[in-house]
């Protein structure tokens, strides 16, 4: 193998500078590369290291001197290493700076401090200026020249460590450009931009000089109050708000008018660290959002919504510890034919079994499941425990209610295909069932989720019709199988004329685009008895059965009560005859 005979050689070729110091006499000793790389017009100027430390950065003498001041124990034999960067005025203090990285070792005399040392110099200038361009960028948002968020937060900081020292109080307002997003869309990321500096602008105009304004993030600035009160904190806001109703703002699409809303928070009465202070300005723009675009809205504490938040976290490790310990079950509420009043179809609901051995029905948790995100989750669990009822019983028929965060799951289709797959004649057995509010979310969404859970074999319902706003005619686009009529269309059915006409024109409609239909929350048997004679097709509700974890079908040793065959030979869920 090939070694390198001439270290020093190497060294010198890639360009470092190499230095012996002699620190008892001071004499410093370079590689005969130091005064070109250097670019200093004297070696001998720099021959000692008296010398040397002349040609350092005035700011860099302390840190240097400090390293060669120290001391090791006595007996220690080995060398010290050391590292540094540091600038260097080679031509003097009004010469061009040089910025170098030393490394080298000490050697320590008898009494433990150095007495001789020797290391290379290395010209970094070009890494530095990166370095720092880098830096720059960190604390300096690069559109509008106002600070980034990064060195706002630092400074949020500061300020309120301050205001804590003086028993004081300082302020901060998030700042949120309204509708950006439509802008970006209507005019181009290019005037979007524009608009944007334009708004950094407008607000730096009515701020006092004292404070401090940054880019908190795409639509948001952060705006940092000294010597804030909660008065104070309102008159700002105020402030800014009407600098960006004074006019247009000027872009190159010509004049846009734009308006902001605002949430803010003094500190510290309401929040003791940064942390908190950007939380709970978030929380009043937020707050400020659901009142009235382009108001203003200061955070203040709320017991009920702290209340909420405990409750949330509680919940929250209550279903991930129940999904950890398999104690998410089923309930199945019987869907009747309207006719015989004999089980078509059980729908499978959501329970939780706490540790204690109560049930927690799933409208108790399902809403907070929802906005923790921890529906997706417990939607997995539900179909495969569906599944597996449909696997083990095949007179068993049942619907399932899937989220709409679960129908635009990539996870969640693979695991119902696989599942389907697996378990031969399972498919025709089951419903899937999607909320109208979800479905007309995203009408061209729904459709392709309806489209491939039917190439699946498997039905689609669709829960709650009439609370939402589908028309009839997106409802044939969708091409659902079942239509559930809401409940609160039934609850008053004997009572309210009004709620038998919509319920009668629905089924009259349902009848003549093909679809079957399904009455929720029926009651007694006048109700059933006319739903069953307007040519509804099944019922649900206390009058049929409420929801059990019991599994009738099992005890009963058969399967549903079959009607006339359906026309489209779904096994069990045929349209009566009339």
């Amino acid at each position: 193998m090939p070694v390198v005979t001439d270290p020093g050689a190497l060294v010198l070729a890639i360009g470092d500078v190499v230095y012996d110091w002699d620190i008892a006499s001071d004499v410093l000793a370079w590689s005969a590369n130091a005064q070109d790389v250097l670019d200093v017009a004297d070696l001998t100027r720099i021959g000692t290291g008296r010398g040397f430390s002349q040609v350092v950065d005035v700011e860099a003498r302390p840190m240097r001197a400090d390293i060669f001041a120290q001391a090791v124990p006595a007996g220690h034999a080995g060398a010290v290493p050391y590292q540094m960067e540091y600038a260097l005025r080679p031509r003097g203090a009004a010469g061009m700076v040089r910025w170098v990285e030393e490394c080298g070792r000490w050697l320590p005399g008898p009494d433990g401090r150095p007495r001789r040392a020797f290391g290379t110099l290395r010209m970094i200038d070009e890494r530095h200026e990166r370095e720092q361009r880098l830096a720059s960028l960190s604390r300096i948002d690069a559109l509008t020249g106002e600070m980034s968020r990064t060195r706002l937060v630092e400074l949020l900081d500061t300020v309120l460590a301050e205001a804590v020292r003086a028993r004081s109080s300082c302020g901060f307002l998030l700042v949120a450009i309204d509708n950006l997003a439509g802008i970006n869309e209507a005019y181009g990321y290019d005037i979007a931009d524009e608009l944007i500096v334009s708004v950094a602008g407008r607000l730096r105009s009515r701020m006092r000089a004292r404070d401090h304004l940054g880019r908190y993030s795409g639509n948001k600035f952060g705006v940092i109050l000294h010597d804030c009160t909660t008065d104070d904190l309102a008159v700002a806001a105020d402030r800014l708000l009407s600098s960006l109703r004074e006019g247009v703002l000027t872009t190159a699409a010509g004049g846009i008018a734009v308006t902001a809303t605002i949430g803010g928070v003094t500190a510290p009465r309401f929040a003791r660290s940064a942390q908190e202070v950007q939380s709970r300005a978030q929380e009043a723009l937020d707050a400020a959002k659901s009142r009235r675009r382009g108001s203003f809205q200061a955070y203040h504490p709320d017991p009920e919504r702290e209340t909420r938040r405990r409750a949330n976290i509680s919940l929250t490790d209550e279903i991930v510890t129940a999904l950890n310990e398999r104690r998410i079950s089923l309930a199945h509420e019987p869907v009747a034919f309207a006719r015989t009043r004999a089980p078509a179809f059980y729908e499978c609901l959501l329970r939780l079994r706490r540790a204690d051995g109560s049930l927690l029905p799933a409208q108790a948790m399902v809403p907070a499941a929802e906005r923790l995100g921890l529906m997706r989750l417990l939607d997995h669990r539900v179909l495969e425990l569906v599944v597996a009822e449909l696997a083990d019983a095949p007179s068993f028929h049942a619907s399932l209610n899937v989220s709409p965060l679960s129908t635009m799951d990539p996870d969640w289709w693979t695991g119902f295909s696989a599942m389907l797959r697996t378990h031969s004649g399972v498919a025709e057995r089951l419903i899937v069932e999607i909320t109208e509010t979800a479905a007309i979310q995203d009408l061209d969404e729904t459709r392709n989720f309806v489209a491939r859970i039917k190439d699946l074999g498997v039905r689609v319902t669709i829960d709650d019709f009439g609370a939402g706003y589908t028309s009839f005619r997106n409802l044939r686009k969708l091409a659902v199988d079942i239509v559930k009529i809401d409940g609160s269309f039934i609850e008053n059915f004997s009572r309210s004329g009004d709620d038998r006409a919509f319920v009668r024109s629905l089924l009259d409609l349902a009848q003549r685009l093909g679809l079957q239909t399904v009455a929720e929350w029926v009651q007694d048997e006048q109700t059933a008895a006319t739903l069953a004679q307007w040519g509804c097709d099944y019922i649900q509700g206390a009058l049929v059965g409420l929801a059990s974890c019991e599994r009738p079908w099992l005890a009963a040793g058969a399967a549903p009560a079959a009607e006339p065959r359906a026309r489209d030979g779904f096994p069990g869920m045929a349209r009566p005859a009339k």
